[in-house]
């Protein structure tokens, strides 16, 4: 899915179709029940009960359009930092062709580097991120409590219309007024359901939005700093990590909701605490995808792979019992391809396939690009190369150059790789000797 989509077409998928589908339901349905239990007109309690679901549920439906629409901010193709000297403390992406800014992010659904990528959302057919992450949060908040209201309206709907033979017998007629139909009485309990789904959902997700909001910390952050406190446990020689975001639950706060909720700067520079610099986090994830790098080993193909999620008549009813739980993507291969696998699981590998020189000149730099490089792919179609055929991948050769802190002095996560990257060279070396021998 393109990024650059215009609004309305970024609501022709299933996620926006859904999710709207799911609020008009439950509001029209309230809105009905309401008219037999409290209509609005009967006094002016009744006309405020139906005017703040109303706007609740205006607000709701006002936040999700123009959090689809806004969008979470992307960073342009090809971008460059206006220091040049500062490129070796950034990540590149192969498919934008440029760095990725401070805290920015590539998202493989919408091809694009997003700024302050926090995740993809299929719901909003977008990304959440530095541009419409207020609107995101208000969209969860204002449905939470509209669905809470319609639960409680058609509750109460539906318990006067099971007992309304009850109240006719015994002359209470004026409590008598919600009369159903098998159409009506169906809506009811599943706009209910709908409504009480909606608030257990949505509330576990605002609320894990809070959590990462007062931290000023994205979810993928999240997994960045818990890697950076586990490297330190086994590693406790290297430095102390600090994220440098987190500026007190105040100004976190103000980073995020603004009066307009219009995202303030450009998405590149952050306020950091003391002691701290902009590439503070980004050096971090440099070491750790240069020790990942470190421990990847080499696959080469050796039975053709689909690419398919659930490969039932290629690989067997084993292999598609136990998929990744994972909507990543399936990796397409063919035999003799090489894949460097860095994750690891009983019938499935992930890795990147390696693209030679021949293939590249043959198909093309654009064809390359939008097929997946990386992805899961069954074991079994697959055998670890005792003695890769391919050479150190060029990410590990940046991994060998020595990055340096503000001090001056050498990063000790960047020794650790170096030399994990620097003894896969001595033994591919060694073995190479002995086999001329």
């Amino acid at each position: 899915m393109s990024a650059e989509l215009s609004g309305f077409k970024r609501f022709l998928h299933w996620g926006p179709i859904t999710a709207l589908s799911i609020i008009k339901c439950i509001t029209l349905t309230t809105l009905y029940m309401n008219s037999m239990w409290w209509p609005p007109n009967i006094s002016l309690g009744a006309f405020v009960n139906q005017a703040i679901f109303l706007m609740l549920s205006s607000l709701a439906t006002f936040n999700y359009v123009m959090a689809t629409i806004t969008g979470p901010g992307l960073l342009p193709l090809k971008w460059q930092p206006q220091d040049p000297s500062v490129t070796d403390q950034l990540q590149y992406c192969k498919v934008c062709e440029g760095y990725k800014a401070p805290r920015s992010h590539h998202c493989r659904k919408c091809n694009r580097c997003i700024k302050k990528m926090d995740h993809h959302c299929p719901w909003i057919n977008h990304c959440v991120g530095w541009a419409n992450h207020a609107y995101f949060t208000y969209f969860l908040l204002f449905s939470i409590v509209g669905s809470l209201h319609g639960a409680v309206i058609l509750s109460c709907a539906f318990y006067r219309g099971i007992h309304r033979y009850w109240y006719l017998s015994r002359g209470l007629v004026h409590l008598a007024t919600v009369q159903f139909t098998v159409y009506s009485i169906i809506m009811c309990i599943f706009a209910m359901g709908l409504a009480i789904g909606v608030v257990i959902a949505l509330g576990m997700l605002l609320y894990f939005q809070m959590k990462s909001i007062l931290k000023n910390q994205t979810g993928i952050e999240m997994w960045i700093i818990e890697k950076a406190m586990y490297r330190r446990m086994h590693y406790p020689d290297l430095d102390e990590f600090v994220y440098p975001y987190d500026l007190g639950y105040k100004e976190n706060l103000r980073q995020v909701f603004k009066n307009e909720c219009v995202a303030k700067g450009v998405g590149v520079e952050w306020k950091v605490i003391e002691g701290c610099d902009q590439y503070t986090l980004t050096r971090e994830q440099i070491a750790q995808k240069c020790e990942k790098r470190a421990r990847t080993r080499t696959y080469k193909c050796i039975r053709k792979a689909t690419g398919s999620f659930l490969p039932l008549f290629s690989q067997g009813f084993r292999v598609c019992l136990s998929p990744p739980c994972t909507d990543e993507p399936r990796l397409r291969l063919e035999p003799e391809d090489i894949i460097k696998v860095t994750r690891f699981r009983k019938h499935w590998l992930f890795g990147e396939r390696v693209v030679d020189a021949t293939e590249l000149q043959k198909e093309g730099g654009e064809a390359i690009k939008k097929k997946p490089l990386r992805g899961w792919f069954p074991r079994r179609c697959a055998i670890e190369l005792i003695q890769p055929s391919q050479p150190i991948t060029s990410e590990e050769e940046d991994c060998n150059e020595p990055e340096r802190s503000n001090n001056g002095k050498l990063d000790k996560s960047k020794k650790i790789a170096n030399g994990n990257v620097s003894r896969r060279k001595a033994t591919h070396q060694q073995n190479g000797h002995k086999k001329s021998n």
